[in-house]
């Protein structure tokens, strides 16, 4: 059997499941990998067979999204003729986590492939959205990477093919303990934003890891480094707290090594705003932006916050075993 895996290249969150995907995948044929976009600081330790521009989004420096350098990176007639021309009629099973190319490609073909992502669990209306709906971006979610079949991964599993979190077996091995440190990973706020509001809380000792600095510096009680895989991980094993963006992977890292949580969704993000409110539902401190009152908010979060409980077993074999078995259409 041939399969193709297809996973969207901005933000960690997608390689880093990809991690855990791959070695059940290849036990059940031949795999080829493509990534479309280059926004991820993890890296994939397979072979990529396909790598495509895509379409994706710079993230800014003062809490959203660049969206001048987002329509410079774009390439509609690259991405076009790669929908086009893309071989999808080669392979028995298609894994899509929200990469356009191959899911168009598979829709203009009439190929059918599986949606395997965070974003697939928003095609339920049983997953947390803002009392405000956004038109646009619910149309976005279903629209840019479309897919027949989808299994998808949430905080809970708040629909039939919702499942929780694939969590790294790099953190699962991982043992928690609190050092005192507060670990911030907030890609879309440089550290020259973040810097002002955390030295006004100079009792609390922050690693921030920014996605804007090349070199690791001190400043006060801030120490800022770039992102390196490793060193993230340490740092966030042996936190009191974790400060991070509305993500989905990273914030259910944290919440698996039982570390207390505050989310800062991006601005204009709707995906990171629909997380922030399931976030909230189950307990997490949400701050919508950084202001003039996010220092005594911080400080709230850090003397009274507390973990959020929540049971993430190890269920990525069950899950690819039972994908396999419902879409793989070989021929005899």
């Amino acid at each position: 059997m041939k399969i193709l895996y297809a996973i969207q290249g901005t933000g960690n969150g997608h390689i880093s499941r990809a991690r855990e995907v791959i070695p059940h995948l290849i036990n059940y044929g031949q795999l080829d990998v493509l990534v479309s976009g280059h926004q991820a600081e993890v890296k994939l330790p397979y072979l990529i067979k396909y790598k495509k521009e895509g379409i994706g989004y710079t993230f800014g420096k003062n809490g959203g999204i660049d969206f001048i350098d987002s329509i410079k990176q774009l390439k509609p007639f690259s991405f076009l003729s790669d929908i086009m021309t893309f071989p999808v009629d080669n392979y028995d099973l298609i894994i899509n986590d929200f990469e356009p190319i191959t899911a168009w490609a598979c829709k203009l073909k009439n190929k059918p492939c599986v949606a395997l992502s965070h974003q697939a669990a928003f095609l339920s209306k049983l997953t947390p959205r803002p009392i405000k709906r956004n038109k646009i971006s619910e149309s976005i979610l279903k629209h840019y990477a479309p897919a027949p079949h989808k299994v998808g991964f949430h905080f809970k599993p708040y629909d039939t093919f919702i499942n929780t979190p694939i969590i790294r077996k790099e953190v699962r091995m991982l043992e928690p303990s609190n050092e005192g440190h507060f670990t911030v990973y907030l890609p879309a706020h440089s550290d020259e934003v973040l810097i002002p509001y955390l030295m006004k809380i100079s009792d609390a000792n922050w690693h921030v890891f920014s996605k804007h600095s090349k070199t690791s510096y001190a400043k006060g009680n801030i120490h800022v480094k770039p992102i390196v895989n490793d060193e993230f991980l340490k740092s966030l094993a042996s936190c009191e707290g974790f400060v991070t963006a509305g993500g989905f992977e990273s914030p259910a890292e944290a919440i698996y090594l039982r570390k207390k949580v505050l989310s800062i969704p991006m601005l204009n993000q709707y995906e990171q705003t629909c997380n922030a409110e399931a976030l909230s539902q189950i307990g997490i401190t949400v701050i919508n932006k950084i202001d003039d009152t996010f220092s005594g908010r911080v400080k709230s979060w850090i003397n009274f916050g507390c973990p959020t409980v929540i049971n993430y077993p190890d269920q990525t074999a069950k899950i690819i075993h039972q994908l396999v078995t419902d879409y793989a259409v070989v021929d005899n």
